[in-house]
């Protein structure tokens, strides 16, 4: 053990470990932590000029899941440098601030936001598509391939892979905290507010494209005989080709719909 201008400093296999920090992490962020970690402050040893977003993520949370950090009562962003001393407050981005909170790290995306699913979020990004939301997906899709459309796009992670969502380049992302599509799909819309945004089947629930109004006569040959007898509202995908028209499967979606966006609604409060 060595000291320095009153500071303990630890060495060990080659690394200069600066005094002690305070950390607790708040409400669903302590499902990334360890279990001694969890629900309380802990004191933990920190890398000589160590980023609060460094230490954040050695406990196991994605930066994505971060709203707001405070260290000893004020805001900060993830460059700050931990202090001796310092006492770290992480709370996560399900959380609601109000008027008068501080300045949360990530504000929500202007206009409706744009999505990429991992490979395990087929169900999911197809529900998001039948709100007519932009959502991205393929079940062959790389973690590179997902972190370059993430950039190049500005589009919003969507995954269970936690080390995905610390990938550096990718800034926006939504950790799915339930395996139930139903629930994740209430969890994604929640967080993004995507109920007033929603413009239920405008896109192809295929391959995300999106929707144009065509003519009975100009889809007569790609639908079934007695469906262009029935039906004079068809929609046809601009990039594939695949017609929709207002069946019973099309009147089970919009009931399923009107119940998403109405039990959302009644979940988020009002700042």
């Amino acid at each position: 053990m060595l000291r320095a201008q009153g500071k303990t400093i630890l060495s060990f296999a080659g690394l200069h470990i600066v005094t002690r920090a305070w950390f607790r992490f708040y409400a669903e962020l302590n499902v990334f932590v360890a279990p001694p970690y969890r629900q309380r402050p802990f004191e933990h040893a920190c890398a000589r000029d160590a980023s609060v977003k460094h230490m954040i993520e050695v406990f196991g949370v994605p930066h994505t899941e971060v709203a707001l950090i405070l260290v000893n009562g004020e805001p900060v962003d993830f460059s700050y440098r931990l202090c001796h001393q310092d006492c770290v407050s992480v709370y996560p981005g399900f959380l609601h601030l109000g008027d008068d909170a501080p300045m949360p790290i990530l504000l929500q995306p202007a206009g409706p936001p744009a999505f990429v699913a991992d490979a395990h979020m087929g169900r999911l990004a197809r529900d998001l598509r039948m709100l007519g939301f932009d959502a991205l997906y393929r079940n062959d899709f790389s973690d590179d391939e997902i972190v370059r459309l993430a950039v190049e796009e500005n589009r919003i992670v969507l995954t269970r892979d936690r080390d995905l969502l610390m990938r550096k380049p990718i800034v926006r992302g939504a950790y799915l905290y339930s395996t139930d599509s139903d629930t994740q799909l209430l969890e994604i819309m929640r967080r993004y507010r995507l109920a007033e945004k929603a413009k239920p089947l405008s896109r192809c629930l295929d391959c995300n494209g999106v929707l144009e109004t065509v003519s009975r006569k100009e889809v007569a040959q790609q639908v079934p005989p007695r469906s262009a007898i029935l039906h004079e509202d068809f929609r046809r995908c601009e990039a594939c080709g695949h017609v929709y028209w207002e069946g019973s499967h099309v009147t089970r979606m919009r009931r399923r719909i009107d119940t998403l966006l109405t039990v959302t609604c009644m979940a988020i409060p009002a700042n």
